[in-house]
């Protein structure tokens, strides 16, 4: 039966193609990645071709799962729109189908990373996952009574864009005030250079790792600076996982979840911005003292959930 078959699980981002061969319990038997194409639509399906062909290596498959970033219509079929890759209304599924000889299906990267971890990570124990993704920006998925909420578009569950400052900060998105202008990689960075600026005494030690110029502070420096122990550092970490607390809260109230999964490359900072962001959580729940709260757990798959969540996605 295909279901105990091995699938392709695919995570197509704007500078890489990573892939991987799964099998059917979420063990990654064989995985490897290339260079995307991103402004050739042609070139990336090729690419995704070529992978595909190599990961399975002549062995039976059961189909390729493909996590991209953007708008995946309800079908699983389609790419409306991606922001960092040239697809307009991309019939992706079909043109990988046509080279691939399997059958395909494409999921928003952030939902295949929340299916990954809800079914083989921190959140197999429960039937209720909010998945929260913090990276460049922040991302994620709901898992509601076992099933990925995917809303009547194929659309839900972007979470960096509940709004959570009336008037606040420019998004990409058009709207202003978005939680991943408060809670992403990119507004930790943000918020860091605009406080050294303001206050190099207090920054020196960050400066220093910047060779004097804020604008030159990365986030790499920043969570080593936090790690030592410098305070400023620490404090835009308590900044980020406030905002992160005081989103997630919002969201809470709506999906009442078992498990927040936190996952994405800031995530290894650890407690550094899960502490807080607890806190932070604690504090903003509605009704809090007398509801049970949904535990805050980090992820376990770290950047292998897109692509597991992915092949798991193309059995069902």
């Amino acid at each position: 039966m295909t279901q105990n078959l091995p699938a392709c699980g695919i995570d197509i981002g704007g500078t890489k193609i990573a892939g991987a061969l799964v099998a059917a319990d979420g063990t990654i038997l064989v995985e490897d990645r290339v260079e995307s194409p991103a402004t050739e639509p042609s070139a990336i399906e090729a690419a995704v071709a070529a992978l595909v062909t190599r990961l399975a290596d002549g062995q039976s498959v059961a189909g390729v799962g493909v996590g991209a970033a953007g708008y995946v219509d309800a079908a699983r079929r389609t790419v409306r729109f991606a922001p960092n890759i040239a697809w307009r209304d991309e019939p992706l599924a079909a043109d990988l189908s046509r080279l691939t000889g399997l059958p395909v299906i494409v999921e928003n990267d952030a939902n295949a990373a929340a299916w990954g971890e809800f079914r083989y990570g921190a959140g197999r124990d429960v039937d209720d996952q909010l998945m929260v993704t913090v990276g460049t920006g922040v991302g994620g998925g709901v898992i509601i009574d076992g099933r990925l909420l995917r809303g009547a578009f194929g659309s839900a569950a972007e979470i960096g864009h509940v709004g959570v400052v009336p008037d606040g900060e420019q998004c990409g998105c058009g709207n202003r005030g978005c939680l991943e202008q408060y809670g992403s990689g990119t507004a930790l960075v943000r918020a860091a250079r605009g406080a050294a600026r303001g206050d190099a005494i207090r920054a020196r030690a960050l400066l220093d790792r910047a060779g004097g110029d804020p604008d030159a502070i990365t986030g790499q420096m920043i969570t080593a600076a936090a790690h030592e122990g410098d305070r400023f550092a620490v404090e835009q970490f308590e900044r980020l996982g406030y905002w992160l607390g005081y989103g997630i809260a919002s969201i809470g109230a709506v999906l009442d979840p078992a498990v927040v999964v936190i996952g994405g490359g800031v995530s290894e900072a650890g407690g550094l911005l899960l502490d807080p962001l607890r806190d932070s959580y604690q504090k903003a729940l509605s009704g809090r003292g007398y509801r049970p709260e949904a535990e805050i757990r980090p992820a376990e798959l770290g950047n292998g959930a897109g692509v597991i969540g992915a092949a798991d996605l193309s059995r069902a």
